[in-house]
């Protein structure tokens, strides 16, 4: 299963993480936005239409930046999120589909209960930014 997230980054380097809602897989567990690359698409053009409909942004191809993948089995699934820097966007950040929003700096992500594909990435985004 291919998915796609972004790492939105504002101006005082936080990330911007949401809330799985209940009823959803892994549903509590905080994770960068994105979702699931549909048969046709390119992951970026899956994110960017992830991005509208979970937070309502609207982002250009240009500003997505690779930054980092992670690969996770998920019983008889294999998940591989490919993580993209995003500094600039169009829109304020609404959370449609999660139960909450936090923006925050990436040391702070350790202490949040994410799913063990993010976790990894954090790292990373330690360096990043």
């Amino acid at each position: 299963m291919l998915v796609t997230a972004a790492a939105l980054v504002d101006r005082d380097g936080r990330v911007l993480v949401q809330q799985r809602p209940p009823g959803t897989a892994m549903a509590g567990l905080w994770e960068f936005p994105g979702g699931k690359v549909e048969p046709g698409e390119t992951p970026e053009a899956a994110l960017i239409r992830e991005l509208d409909e979970e937070l309502g942004i609207v982002v250009d191809h240009s500003c997505l930046a690779p930054a980092a993948f992670a690969s996770e089995g998920l019983g008889d699934r294999h998940l591989l999120l490919l993580l993209y820097a995003l500094r600039k966007w169009n829109g304020i950040p609404q959370a449609r589909h999660a139960t909450a929003l936090q923006w925050l700096r990436p040391v702070q992500l350790h202490a949040l209960p994410m799913p063990p594909a993010d976790r990894p990435l954090i790292g990373l985004l330690e360096t990043l930014i």
